[in-house]
Order: structure tokens, then sequence, then C-alpha cells
């Protein structure tokens, strides 16, 4: 049964979905008439989401005041047109609404442990950076070329003294990653919008929601931008990379749920077969020589590889 904070924190993240999302559609892209006299609001009205959505205006204003719980689909769907919302949003606001319902669904269980046959596939991947996280971006197990990839992330000082290491602390809490991640901003951005949307899926996990107080209390360019309630998937894309050792990178990526573990994802590279980046990937591959897996966090057995006796690759 949800405590009574959590159903405040529930009504505030969706009044706060629905406000942003209706302050940034004007009547012209929205396709309604603008008269004369100026507007007091630069996005829709509440009158004009009910209009568009085809629902009373005293209905929606409680929707937006929080109250999602027992909305029908169609009443959802009427507002994700209405609100002009990506897939992304869309599945935000069905997430929000199954949470606001007593019977909608469990809180989610992400799963803790990477399991064996994931890390036998992880180590098989020689030729190409590959990692497993969970939706708090811990980085779980990562193989060699993954690792020597992302070195500047578990070379971090921040995680010296904790762990498991955490490519969002990282991103915003240590200077180094304006280095490491090129394009900063929309790595940045991109990070915010998938955590907010796993907020929404995930709204009982205490360790992110830990994470998120942590990095907004801490973080400056955190706060901003998790302040705008934007919401991203996270499948695939290109991401511009400056290691230390190899330079600039332009690597494609794919990331994948894992099915049979709840909240964690396959994340890896796949740069085009003689390009600049699939010959910086083999000098890296050389660096790190062995390609096992290496665990991180709770998963790393003192400072060893699995399946190694040897030293853990730097």
């Amino acid at each position: 049964m949800p405590s009574d904070d959590d159903k405040r924190n529930l009504a505030a993240e969706v009044r706060e979905f629905l406000s942003t999302r209706r302050a940034r559609i004007t009547p012209e892209r929205a396709g309604l008439p603008v008269y004369g006299g100026q507007r007091r609001v630069a996005g829709l009205r509440r009158e004009e989401v009910a209009l568009l959505a085809g629902m009373s205006v005293d209905y929606y204003v409680r929707l937006e005041r929080g109250n999602l719980g027992g909305a029908s689909d169609s009443v959802l769907e009427a507002l994700a047109h209405a609100l002009q919302l990506d897939e992304a949003e869309r599945t935000h606001l069905y997430d929000l609404a199954r949470a606001a319902t007593p019977s909608g669904r469990r809180p989610a269980v992400t799963a803790s442990r990477v399991r064996p046959t994931i890390l036998r596939l992880l180590d098989s991947m020689t030729d190409v950076p590959a990692y497993v996280r969970n939706a708090r971006f811990d980085i779980l197990a990562a193989n060699a070329l993954g690792r020597a990839l992302y070195a500047p992330v578990f070379d971090s000082p921040l995680f010296a003294q904790r762990g498991p290491v955490n490519s969002a602390r990282f991103m915003f809490l240590d200077p180094a990653s304006r280095d490491f991640w090129s394009d900063w901003d929309k790595g940045a951005d991109d990070a915010v919008a998938f955590m907010r949307t796993e907020t929404g899926r995930a709204l009982h996990d205490k360790a992110l929601t830990d994470l998120i107080g942590e990095l907004t209390t801490r973080s400056g360019d955190f706060a901003r931008r998790w302040a705008r309630h934007d919401v991203k998937f996270h499948r695939s894309g290109v991401k511009n990379l400056h290691h230390p050792l190899v330079g600039d990178l332009a690597l494609p990526y794919e990331a994948m749920d894992l099915p049979s573990d709840p909240g964690l994802r396959l994340n890896f590279y796949t740069p085009e077969p003689d390009s600049r980046e699939r010959e910086a990937l083999g000098l890296l591959a050389s660096w790190a020589s062995t390609g096992t897996v290496v665990p991180t966090g709770d998963d790393r057995p003192g400072n060893k590889q699995v399946g190694n006796d040897g030293p853990a690759t730097r």
C-alpha cells in the first residue's frame, strides 16, 4: 500500500509532467485560433487542453492536479494526442497512471546481480565494447574492451572509496566527464531524460530516489535538467567520446533490455568495418589484452576478472 508521501510524490510528478508538456505547445502548434490580447501563458491554457482532448475543463484540471487514478486508456490516449506526446512521453504517462491506480501493479524489482550466462555473453564479445548497467546507471559488469573504453569512468576518484561505478555520478560530479563525453550537454540531457523515464516505471525504487536526490543537491546542471520533466528512450544512436589514449570516437551504440533480468540493460558499441573507430578499438583491445569480463561493484571478487586469475585490466 503506498504511503501518504508516495501519493504526494506521485501527484507532484503527474502535475509537473502535464503542466510542462502543456507549456511547450503554442495555440498555433495545436491548430487553435488566436485572438487579440496578450496571453498570460506561453503554452496552452487548461481549457484549451480540455477542448483538444474532448473532456470537461474540471476533469482535466483534476488530472493535472495529479489524480490519474482510474483514468481509462481512451482518456490517456486523448490526453496524449492533445499534448502531442511522443512514444517515450506517452509510455511515461501510462506508467504514472498505473502507479496511481491502487491495484495497478506491484513496485518494479530491479535485478541486483548479473547472471553467469550474461557474463559469458560479455566474455564472448571480444571485438566490441560492452557492459551491463541498471536503471540507476550502476555499471554492474563490463568486458575488457568495455572497461578499456570507459577507463576514465572506472578510474574516477569518485569510486575509489565507494561503489559501484556509476556513469551518472561520473557525468555530473566529476569534471573529467566533460573531456570524456565530447558532446557533454547532449549526453547530460539524455541521461536525465532516461532517469526520469525510469521513475515512472519504478517510483518506489529507493536507491534511484536517493541517487536523484544526491545529484539534484550536488549538481546544478542535473537539477536544471531534472526540472524539465523530459523523458526519453535510450535504445540506439551514436556517442561521441574522447578517449585519453585513442582520441575522438563516434561510436554507434545499441541498448537492449534483458527480459529475464528486470531493470538491467546490455549496452554495446559497433563501429563500421575499416573505420578509424574500428582501428582505435583494435588498439584498445591490444591494451586490454585478455578480453575477459571485468565485473564491478558487488560482483567484483577483489580485483580479479571473471574466469581469470590475473589482475583486472585497467
